[in-house]
């Protein structure tokens, strides 16, 4: 199962609504790429596939395709704000190592 703290929640809220149209929700995914094997990927959704999970977090719909789900399970999607800036924080505990920028893993 997939988590989304408090934070990450609103955040995705604010900006799912300031589009237009509005999308019913957000798709995470796990697709190939980067220095690691695997990267996460964000973006808005009208309709989830046939056989995706779909999670409600206060009314937030999150999509999650079968595949991403073996890489997924158990991670808590967090939204961080610093000195070094802003975004969202996947905390995966299926992650064996990462890259040295850290945008991408291998599981």
């Amino acid at each position: 199962m997939i988590q989304l703290t408090e934070r990450a929640t609103e955040k995705v809220s604010e900006i799912l609504t300031s589009q237009d149209p509005q999308p019913s929700g957000l798709r995470i995914a796990v697709v190939g790429g980067g220095c690691s094997g695997f990267t996460y990927s964000m973006a808005f959704e009208n309709t989830p596939g046939m056989l995706d999970k779909t999670y409600d977090f206060k009314g937030l719909k999150v999509f999650v395709d079968q595949a991403s789900m073996l890489y997924l399970d158990g991670v808590e999607v967090d939204y961080v704000e610093s000195l070094e800036g802003s975004g969202f924080k996947f905390n995966n505990p299926n992650v064996k190592s990462t890259c040295g920028c850290g945008s991408s893993f291998q599981a």
